[in-house]
């Protein structure tokens, strides 16, 4: 899993790189990965002093849920916990001196080491939580309406599946109170408000509270793009959702671990070094609003504003997904992709997918 986030750093790294369709930068989505190998390392120290580590084998390749909520629970009460264990300092004197009278390895030691090292870890990194709260990462104006333009990613672990998602949400103000402090009277972004991005939680203080919860009833990997940014139409009469999109991370397949591709997980088992042994997969969703019906005010009645969501009807997958279009992305070590491509695997595993292969620092894409 390390070789395969830090294989996705590189991925996402990339200067060049956009989301498609988007003209959004790759290295947006880094913030997560980095979540993610924080986890990964918390987790690592926790195996030194638990029992067992549940891994979801058969499906996502990820840690099992219960697993991510423990590390949230955990960092809650680290520096609690942290202050009745011994100082490292002290715990490795310990050590050594147990080793020398007793000839002994210094088992319960060694747990309070890990159980410390793990402690300091969740405390000092920012881990993939099962929610990970919205930032504002970009500002601008639509020149047709003079909207306030936010752009707003938050994370998601899906539980049932095991899966984390990250979302990106291109979001249109209508609110009086932000158009009067962002809007100048020529229709464009003040110059003399100073926005210090990224900004935690929706840009608009009056609705920051509940879009967090709306995030957080509406972040499923069960829920399709579709349902969650018309539940967000819907929720909010003055945000106007004009694009979502949903990276879902995952599945991973690693030899020897995972089994949920029989298939794959055999091809892997004959690649030479573990670190290449390993396949990381990724889906793109997006859904877009293809009109704005505007809103109609009357004596007795008045309605708000309503987006039109395209939905691909033509691609039975998209259809499916409910998404205007959708990417399917595969990245794999060089070992490990010349291993698929000598045993005549590689198109019917890939299929759709758009192939990245790695080997060091250097990405070959479309292969």
């Amino acid at each position: 899993m390390a070789a395969a986030l830090n294989g996705m750093d590189v991925y996402f790294s990339q200067p060049n790189l956009m989301l498609p369709g988007s003209g959004l930068a790759g290295r947006l989505l880094l913030p997560y990965i980095e979540r993610l190998r924080n986890s990964f390392t918390c987790w690592q120290n926790r195996v030194g002093f638990m029992e067992q580590f549940r891994i979801s084998r058969a499906e996502s390749g990820f840690p099992v849920f219960q697993s991510v909520l423990e590390l949230e629970n955990d960092r809650n009460g680290a520096e609690k916990r942290l202050a009745s264990i011994p100082e490292p300092d002290v715990l490795r004197s310990e050590m050594a001196d147990f080793i020398l009278r007793h000839r002994e390895f210094p088992a319960t030691l060694q747990t309070q080491m890990a159980e410390r090292l793990y402690l300091q870890q969740i405390r000092k990194g920012e881990i993939f939580s099962p929610f990970v709260l919205p930032e504002t990462i970009h500002v601008s104006v639509n020149p047709q309406n003079s909207r306030p333009v936010y752009v707003v990613t938050w994370g998601v672990f899906d539980g049932p599946q095991t899966l984390p998602m990250i979302y990106i949400a291109t979001i249109e103000d209508s609110s009086e109170n932000v158009g009067r402090l962002l809007v100048g009277p020529d229709g464009k972004l003040r110059d003399d408000v100073d926005i210090p991005l990224p900004i935690g939680g929706l840009l608009n203080p009056e609705l920051a509270t509940r879009f967090d919860d709306f995030i957080v009833r509406n972040g499923a990997y069960g829920l399709t793009p579709a349902t969650i940014a018309s539940n967000l139409d819907k929720d909010f009469e003055t945000l106007h959702p004009k694009l979502l999109r949903r990276i879902v991370l995952g599945p991973f397949y690693s030899s020897g671990i995972t089994e949920n591709n029989a298939r794959i997980n055999d091809i892997l088992s004959k690649v030479r070094r573990d670190e290449n042994a390993w396949l990381m997969s990724w889906t793109m969703q997006e859904i877009f609003s293809k009109n704005e019906r505007p809103a109609s005010r009357g004596f007795f009645s008045s309605t708000p504003a309503v987006q039109e969501f395209h939905i691909e009807t033509n691609d039975l997958e998209a259809a499916r997904m409910g998404v205007s279009a959708y990417e399917k992305h595969a990245l794999v070590p060089h070992e490990a992709y010349q291993a698929l491509y000598a045993a005549g695997e590689a198109t019917a595993i890939f299929g759709n997918y758009k192939v990245h292969v790695i080997s060091g620092r250097q990405v070959v894409s479309e292969v």
